[in-house]
Parts: C-alpha cells; sequence; structure tokens
C-alpha cells in the first residue's frame, strides 16, 4: 500500500469517527432537552423515552442512549409511513405517530416525527422522539393493557403519522382531541411540548451540520458508515460458531387462560461463511385477543435485541449491521405482524421480552461463550401505573412509577446487570428515587430492598429480585394497575445456570393481614393499604459450582445469598470467618454433578 493510500484511509476513518460523534451528539442534545423538559415521571425520572435520526431512506443511522425497543426497528417504518402518507413534506412540518399499524411500537409511545427540509426543499433526514406516555387514553388508568380483547376495549387514541404542526405552528384540533381523552391533560401537553422541543433541536443541529459541511458530504458519511458498521458486523458474525438451535421462553398464561401459557419459539440460524445470522419466528401462535400482540417494529427489535446481546457489544447498531441479519416473520401472528384491530397495547414488554430471550438462548445453545440467560419478566407491581386524585391538590394524577424491576441475565464472561428493567430496554432505564416518587404523587413507599437467595445460580449469576411495598399516603386511595409476568415461568438459566426467581403481587390490609393479588389487576388501594410486590430474578449462565468460590463468599458476605445457599446450590464450603474452606469447597464439588441443584 502506498503512503499517500495509507494517508487518505486514514483521514478517512478520522472522518467516520468526528461526523459519528457530531450526529450522536445531536441525538444526546434531542435526549437531554426531553429528559429535562418533560412533565411525566416515567419520561423526566425513568427515562422511558428514545431520540434517534433516519436518513432521507428511511435507514436508522444513531439513537445514541435509546432504549432498544424504540428504536432498532421502527423509526425507519414510522418514517417510511410519514412519507406514504405525507409525500409533498415541508419545512415546518411535524407528525405524531404511534400507530403499531404503521410502524409504532405500541400505542403509548407517542413518537414525533421531523422532516428536515433543506433550503431548498429537499428532504435530508428525520429525526424522532419518542416518549412512553403515562395516560395513551386507555379505557383504563395504564398504558399496558395485556387483557384488552382489541384495539377498541383498549381504547388509545391512535395516530398514524398524522401532522401537528405546519409551518412550525401547532395544529390545536389534534392537540384538543388528545386533552379531552387524556386523563391529565396537562401533563400529556407537557409532554408533547418536551418531544416536540427535542425534534426541532434535532432539525436545528443537522441544518446547521449541513451548511458546515455540505449534504453531499454527509450522505456519503451514511454510506461509509454503513458500509464499515456492515463490516463490524460481518466480522462479529465470524468470531462464533456455525449453528443452529430452537429455543422457547414461555410467557404466563392470562387470567381465564387454560394451559401452561403461550409459548413463544425462535429458530436461530447462524452462518459464519455467509456471515447472516436468522432469526424466524413464524412458528408461533396466532394472534389473540389479548393486547400482548406484537407490532411489526416490535417482533423485529425483540430478534434483534436477543442476536445484539449475543455479539460483540462494540458493533454499531444501525442499518448498516442490520443489512446481516435476516428477521422471519409472518403476518396475524403473536410474535410477528399484527394488524388492526388486534391489540399491541403492551407489545414493548411482555411477548417482545419472552422473543429476545429465546433467541438469546439459543445463542447460548448453539456455544459456550455466546448468548445470554433470561432476563426476568415485566411488569410487576412495582413498575405498574399509580393513579387517582391527590387529595392535597385535588387535581388528578397518573404515572407509571420504576420502584422495583431488576431481572438482569448472566452472561458468559459476567454476571448479570441487576437494573436492566428488561431484555427491552438495555438497562436505559433508570429506576425511581423513592422521595421524588413520594413528592410527586400521594404515594408512600415503606421498603424497598433486594431480596436473598432469589438470584438465577450459575458461574456468572442473573439478577437478585427486588420486594417493594407501598401505598396512599394521606386520606385518599390510589389505583395501581400492572400485568405481571414470570408468576408461573421464570427466567431460565442457560448452559447449566439455574432460573431466577419468580414473581408475586400481594396486598397488605390495613389490619396487617396478607392476602395474595393475581398477577394481573387492577388495584384499588383504600388508606392504609398496601401492595407488596416481588419482580423476578435473572437467569444464571453456567454450572453454579463453576464460580469462583471466592465470588460465593463476597456474595454471602454482601447479603446477596445464604451461607446455606452458598454449600447447597454453589458447593462452596465457607469457614468461621467467612471465607472458602479449599479442602472441603473441593469434596463438596467432588459430588456427582447436578447435586443440590434444585432451583432457587
Amino acid at each position: 500500500m502506498s503512503n499517500r493510500a495509507a494517508s487518505s484511509r486514514q483521514v478517512d476513518g478520522v472522518r467516520l469517527a468526528l461526523l459519528s460523534n457530531r450526529f450522536e451528539g445531536i441525538a444526546r442534545k434531542m435526549a437531554n432537552t426531553l429528559m429535562r423538559s418533560a412533565r411525566s415521571g416515567v419520561i423526566n425520572m425513568a427515562r422511558d423515552f428514545s431520540c434517534c435520526i433516519v436518513t432521507r431512506h428511511n435507514e436508522l443511522l444513531t439513537a445514541a442512549d435509546s432504549l432498544p425497543i424504540h428504536v432498532l426497528s421502527g423509526p425507519d417504518l414510522m418514517a417510511a409511513s410519514m412519507q406514504q402518507f405525507h409525500p409533498a413534506l415541508r419545512r415546518g412540518d411535524a407528525f405524531l405517530h404511534n400507530s403499531p399499524y404503521h410502524g409504532c411500537s405500541h400505542p403509548a409511545d407517542h413518537t414525533i416525527l421531523v422532516p428536515v427540509i433543506d433550503g431548498d426543499g429537499v428532504h435530508r433526514f428525520t429525526v424522532l422522539a419518542k416518549a412512553h406516555q403515562a395516560d395513551c387514553g386507555n379505557s383504563q388508568p395504564t398504558t399496558y393493557m395485556g387483557t384488552a380483547k382489541d384495539v377498541y376495549e383498549e381504547g388509545a387514541l391512535i395516530f398514524p403519522a398524522v401532522k401537528v404542526q405546519h409551518d412550525y405552528q401547532d395544529i390545536d384540533d389534534v392537540i384538543r382531541m388528545c386533552e379531552m381523552r387524556i386523563r391529565v391533560p396537562g401533563q400529556w401537553h407537557g409532554d408533547f411540548l418536551a418531544m416536540m422541543g427535542a425534534a426541532r433541536i434535532g432539525e436545528r443541529e443537522l441544518l446547521s451540520l449541513g451548511k458546515e459541511l455540505g449534504w453531499d458530504a454527509l450522505h456519503a458519511y451514511e454510506k461509509d458508515y454503513f458500509d464499515y458498521s456492515e463490516q463490524r458486523m460481518v466480522a462479529a458474525i465470524r468470531a462464533i460458531p456455525q449453528g443452529r438451535a430452537v429455543c422457547a421462553s414461555v410467557h404466563d398464561p392470562l387470567p381465564g387462560m387454560p394451559g401452561e401459557g403461550i409459548r413463544i419459539s425462535a429458530a436461530v440460524h447462524v452462518l459464519p461463511v455467509e456471515s447472516v445470522i436468522e432469526v424466524d419466528l413464524r412458528d408461533n401462535p396466532d394472534c389473540l385477543p389479548i393486547g400482548l400482540n406484537l407490532s411489526e417494529a416490535c417482533a423485529r427489535t425483540a430478534a434483534m435485541v436477543g442476536v445484539f446481546n449475543s455479539l460483540d457489544h462494540s458493533v454499531p447498531k444501525n442499518a448498516g449491521s442490520f443489512r446481516r441479519l435476516r428477521i422471519h416473520l409472518r403476518e396475524g401472528c403473536i410474535a410477528g405482524i399484527a394488524r388492526h384491530p388486534s391489540s399491541c397495547s403492551a407489545a414493548t414488554t411482555n411477548i417482545a421480552d419472552r422473543v429476545a430471550n429465546a433467541v438469546q438462548g439459543a445463542m447460548a445453545d448453539i456455544a459456550d461463550g455466546i448468548g445470554l440467560a433470561e432476563c426476568g419478566a415485566v411488569i410487576p407491581a412495582g413498575g405498574g401505573v399509580v393513579s387517582g386524585v391527590n387529595p392535597v391538590t385535588g387535581k388528578a394524577f397518573v404515572n407509571q412509577v420504576i420502584l422495583g424491576v431488576s431481572g438482569g441475565a448472566g452472561a458468559p464472561r459476567a454476571d448479570a446487570w441487576q437494573l436492566i428493567g428488561h431484555v427491552g430496554n438495555a438497562g436505559q432505564m433508570f429506576i425511581d428515587s423513592v422521595e421524588l416518587d413520594e413528592l410527586r404523587q400521594p404515594i408512600y413507599i415503606h421498603e424497598r430492598r433486594f431480596v436473598a437467595d432469589t438470584e438465577g445460580a450459575g458461574k456468572h449469576v442473573g439478577a437478585s429480585s427486588i420486594q417493594v411495598e407501598f401505598g396512599p399516603a394521606g386520606a385518599a386511595g390510589i389505583s395501581v394497575a400492572y400485568g405481571c409476568d414470570g408468576v408461573q415461568n421464570g427466567p431460565k438459566g442457560v448452559r447449566g445456570g439455574l432460573s431466577g426467581a419468580t414473581a408475586s403481587q400481594q396486598l397488605r390490609r390495613a389490619d396487617g393481614s396478607i392476602e395474595p393479588l393475581p398477577a394481573w389487576a387492577l388495584v384499588a388501594l383504600a388508606p392504609g393499604e398496601r401492595v407488596v410486590s416481588l419482580c423476578c430474578g435473572g437467569g444464571g449462565y453456567g454450572e453454579p459450582d463453576a464460580r469462583e468460590p471466592a465470588q460465593v463468599a463476597k456474595g454471602v458476605a454482601e447479603g446477596w445469598i445464604s451461607a446455606q445457599r452458598a454449600r447447597d446450590v454453589y458447593r462452596v464450603a465457607l469457614d468461621e470467618d467467612g471465607q472458602p474452606d479449599p479442602r472441603k469447597t473441593r469434596e463438596l464439588r467432588a459430588q456427582a454433578p447436578g447435586a443440590g441443584q434444585s432451583g432457587t
């Protein structure tokens, strides 16, 4: 290679790095605007939102710090539907999109799309700001209506890329429709303005970047960056063994549903020579009269989440790396492409999590050192939607609280991320501050703690369960809506790892007595009553007796596990000082494989 050619390649690499940082910086500016100006706690505390940039050809370019379930697929589909419904885009336009039948994840994820139009009227990019709404107009005060028979019973307003701004001015007719349907209209309108502000920040920054560097240079960068990302994906796939595996993850039955539940299967085929990974989700049940059906965006994304969880984490997640994925879906399938009027109310979580878990479990079956155990299921009461009337202000309130959701899975080379939340958000959401939740709505949190001996045991352990106990503060009651998977079918381990703890929900009466609550409920809590929520743990990776004895001893010392569990499950004997006893540990581990390993 000549010095000139080497120099040219180096300059190209520098240009890619600099422009990648510029585009990611724009996405982060959008996200910062949204987080700091939104009104809903689920947005400005829990950070349940995403901001991204797609190309004029509707390809995901960057989605820095976004929730994977929001952005891996969906922004591309939504931007395409915007262009389909509005072929004559103009500067100053903005569109509200939440239709799961036209590319959005689920109706609660309100999305603002703004086409970036240059001075000559040419469409250059599209920016998106998506934020999960505490209330999207459902017939019940919750954004996850898993028991809804169809979109009509669900009740949310559906906006398939509806224009909400023209020439930078609001179209008030649409805003009035939302305000009449939302239980706390001022809160929704504040979130709407925050999303709009974030999208306009992105538009402004991209127009400035285009003026600075020229549009041709930016579009050339797109091609180069996608090609680079594809090359990184090729290298990552070629680094893992060829193989095919089919893995299933079972969602609990909903109330009134017989049998073990909803079995979600994923067939994964790794083809290193072709540098392709195929995921086939077609062999799954048809759409059901429930709110768990997946939108196309969530079905594609959930499969991608399982794949990317199993590969080199540094591979860019954009349209370039996506070229090496083949996701097979079918229409009318619960884990495929739902069509109107099937309800997709909870499409981002329950079945989507089972898809991602099945995919990463299949990857783990193909070879040791890749894949992931199952992450814990959602949504316990500790992640539910609270609502009612504040006795101090006399005003209605509604908000999703993220008080107690853990669920991370054991990995080939690391223990679980304790507060991942669920597999689809990859830890990008934050757990709520107890004090701020108590300030924002009339609730009192009596307890929040990790529970010992609930982790999925393994060479690398899954997350421990979190128990939360909370109820109304003051003289008025509250409602708590939740839909909890993982009560019957806990998160499974892989490659010899054990399952994490199952979830449970209970009601503590004012007299202190405890009674079980159903897995799916809208619970009315009177003053003095509390809900006791236990979330799932996470599955373990690898045999528990392969775990380093020092790590087991540390877990006992810090209270994650008991000394009895250390002995019975991990087969580690501790001395009087809590340190591993090498001789006794060797004797325990010399027993027949699997001795004492009966689960959590």
